[in-house]
């Protein structure tokens, strides 16, 4: 999809609708710029949910990582 924006003074450029709904951007959204030579790409940048700060921080002493949660539920289960 090939669209042509333009450049304000101020350096700021707007992306057409059939852009940002492509790419799901609304306002407020980041994007990175990569140069290759003479080609820039705008890359998505996504956020981190909510809880993302929070993954692997919290310890409730089973072994074994994810296989080990997998037995530690199925002996809850089990009643053993």
């Amino acid at each position: 999809m090939t669209r042509t924006a333009t450049i304000t003074s101020k350096g700021q450029l707007t992306l057409p609708v059939d852009i940002r709904r492509a790419l799901n951007l609304s306002a407020g959204d980041q994007v990175a710029c990569e140069q290759n030579g003479n080609e820039i790409r705008l890359i998505p940048k996504r956020k981190a949910g909510r809880f993302a700060k929070y993954r692997g921080t919290v310890d409730f002493g089973i072994q074994g990582g994810r296989q080990g949660i997998i037995r530690y539920i199925r002996d809850l289960r089990d009643g053993k």
